[in-house]
């Protein structure tokens, strides 16, 4: 093979320092499009020719392959050492052809995976955590013991990120004394670089300027300057992580929404099961991507949902009808007045427990706050900015799963209701299912669950004062049948 030609234009000067660097602990943080993650591949790519073993983290194993292995193999491929690697696009595993030496990708909820993950020749060397904001100051202790066995390398592992707030762990455990001005400190096994949109000589700029436009305090100090963050007045104190991999095996009260995004903003979808009883809810899995085409993120949602229905944001008709085109079975939300504020109260009103897994729906809760004024006072209306995964809708409970009323019309079959003499959940036959008649008056009512029924005013609801009209329906009512009178 031909001898390696490495010409230091192809990064940025800044990080240039980090690739003679041994230090233990190596932390690269710092603002959005500073060029960090593509440096951290550049280096990663270079030091598996040298004989060094890597494995390279996120939280969500589905989240390599658009993040950390493109920048690996986009850095193999522009610093043409293509013939210098065996690239193994199914199993996530790149082999320096030269020694054997292995590049490997995981995610730290394939646990089995990272347990059993080991190079090829000699032993792991370094551990590379991409968004290392996302994962529990525990997981970083396990992976720290990972770096175990002889080698002639310096052991490493390497945390890059953007800072969050700093309530974070990492900013904990790290950034004693650390000032906004610093850019970096050496000392103690712990090396730390900062930076910035600044540091990146590749940037165009329209990527400047954009950049440079962002008005939001916390975005622009965090995003912009790289600097941790302070949280102002955040809306949901309600939450706690957990794993719920096992609690979701048996869940079966599911709901599914979509917030629809493109660019800029994510598509947002999650799962839900609800506990009314207990006023509980469990986000169990989520989907977030950008950059998808309805027909993409239809063949993404259709594994995620299965059979069930996914109540969508009703402002995008388009998108929802044709996702229903790609096999999904998708349905607008239906909005009132005031409803982004009506279900963030409701949403306070329960406690709210999010898988480890769920890391969007965890920033969002963590980063969702109240809009302020010109003086920095809260105004009590939400930012209109990490909401993506916050919405609900209601549909029909049936045997084979919830269906939205207007399709059970002219139908018969099994509906879970309630059996009044008993006092227990139960199932019951509906038929004769019927349009409203033309011109009459039309109600909706808004359930604790963020369900919507919408009916005449005469017709029939089951609550535990007995069979009431919906016109004559009062706050206290507790809605246990939106079935009419036998």
């Amino acid at each position: 093979m031909r001898q390696i030609e490495f010409d230091p234009a192809l990064c940025n000067a800044v990080y240039l320092p980090l690739l003679q660097d041994d230090t233990r602990t190596q932390i690269v943080f710092g603002g959005g499009s500073s060029g960090k993650s593509y440096f951290l591949g550049q280096r990663t790519v270079l030091d598996t020719l040298q004989g060094r073993n890597y494995l390279i983290l996120r939280n969500v194993a589905r989240t390599l392959r658009g993040s950390v292995w493109n920048e690996v193999t986009k850095a193999i491929t522009t610093m043409g050492l293509g013939d210098w690697f065996l690239v193994g696009k199914s199993d996530m595993t790149i082999t320096a052809l030269n020694n054997g030496a292995q590049i490997m990708f995981a995610g730290l909820d394939d646990v089995e995976k990272i347990k059993s993950i080991t190079p090829a020749n000699g032993v792991l060397t370094d551990i590379w955590v991409e968004e290392a904001t996302e994962i529990d100051k525990d997981d970083y202790k396990q992976l720290e013991k990972r770096l175990r066995g002889l080698s002639k390398h310096k052991k490493r592992i390497t945390l890059s990120f953007n800072p969050v707030y700093k309530e974070h762990w990492i900013y904990k455990e790290f950034f004693g004394g650390w000032a906004d001005n610093d850019t970096h400190k050496t000392g103690d096994g712990l090396a730390i670089l900062k930076t910035t949109y600044k540091d990146n000589r590749f940037l165009t700029p329209d990527d400047i300027e954009r950049i440079e436009s962002e008005g939001d305090e916390y975005y622009r100090n965090v995003y912009t300057l790289g600097n941790w963050g302070i949280l102002g007045d955040v809306i949901f104190k309600n939450w706690r992580v957990e794993d719920l991999s096992e609690f979701t095996k048996t869940a079966d009260r599911l709901y599914y929404g979509l917030d629809f995004g493109f660019s800029s903003d994510p598509a947002a979808g999650v799962k839900v099961h609800y506990e009314r009883a207990k006023r509980r809810i469990y986000i169990l899995d989520e989907l977030h991507e950008k950059g998808l085409t309805n027909n993409a993120l239809a063949d993404a949602l259709k594994p995620f949902t299965g059979a069930h229905y996914i109540t969508c944001d009703s402002s995008e008709p388009k998108s929802i009808a044709e996702l229903k085109q790609y096999g999904v079975r998708a349905l607008p939300a239906v909005k009132g007045p005031d409803s982004v504020m009506h279900g963030v109260q409701w949403l306070q009103g329960h406690e709210i427990i999010v898988d480890v897994k769920c890391q969007n729906m965890r920033n969002e809760l963590q980063l969702y706050q109240w809009r302020k004024d010109r003086d920095g006072n809260s105004m009590r209306v939400p930012e209109d900015k990490n909401n993506h995964c916050l919405t609900g809708d209601t549909l029909v409970e049936t045997e084979t799963g919830q269906v939205p009323i207007r399709e059970l019309v002219g139908k018969t079959g099994m509906v879970k209701c309630y059996d009044l003499k008993q006092s227990v959940p139960t199932v019951g036959r509906f038929f004769d299912c019927r349009m409203t008649r033309d011109e009459a008056d039309i109600y909706e009512i808004e359930t604790e669950d963020m369900r919507i029924i919408r009916c005449t005013g005469d017709h029939l609801i089951l609550t535990r004062r007995g069979w009431v009209e919906a016109a004559q329906l009062t706050a206290q009512d507790e809605i246990v049948d939106i079935g009419g009178a036998p």
